[in-house]
């Protein structure tokens, strides 16, 4: 069997000409993202271990999820966010919206390496990049050298035959199959 999308995906970003399951690569990421939620945290990780962010193009941050702030505190945490934006002259700052639906329509390309401080980040898998939700630790990382250390996963292969039944979805589908 030939590789499967993240092992090519992940081959190219870490320079090998091929990679296998179990394999520990270090790869270039091409976005990083971080919400209101996320970001404080991770920009307190990474001003332990850099003064610059590794390309301010690649980073984008979005008041996603508590906006407007509910509180005082949660005002602190997004003067906090955008004092990091200004300093590390982030262009791709979104004052609000959903993160995914933004990464979706204005960065997310076939091939990429994407990572975010959210559990959701999987999704834009959907067009073809290979991406997943980190810790705000590893996000801090990520937005210090570019990079991201990564586990390839096993591969399972499913062949299904004849049709589902009525009211049966692809959703049900690999439900019942998960």
């Amino acid at each position: 069997m030939g590789l499967t999308v993240t092992e090519k995906i992940l081959a190219k970003a870490s320079h090998k000409s091929e990679v296998t399951s179990g394999d520990v690569v270090i790869a270039d990421v091409d976005i990083v993202m971080a919400h209101d939620s996320t970001a404080p945290l991770a920009i307190e990780g990474f001003n332990e271990i850099r003064k610059k962010v590794f390309n301010p193009e690649k980073i984008v941050i979005v008041f996603d999820h508590f906006f407007p702030p509910p509180s005082v505190d949660a005002a602190r945490l997004h003067q906090k966010v955008r004092n990091f934006v200004t300093e590390q002259k982030i262009p791709n700052f979104f004052n609000e919206g959903v993160c995914h639906q933004i990464l979706v329509e204005k960065f997310v390309s076939p091939g990429n390496v994407i990572v975010g401080a959210d559990s959701h980040t999987c999704t834009e898998g959907a067009l073809g990049a290979f991406s997943t939700g980190l810790g705000s630790t590893d996000i801090a990382g990520a937005m210090a050298t570019g990079k991201c250390w990564f586990k390839i996963p096993e591969s399972l292969k499913f062949n299904l035959s004849g049709s589902p039944g009525k009211g049966v979805y692809a959703k049900d589908i690999i439900l019942n199959i998960i």
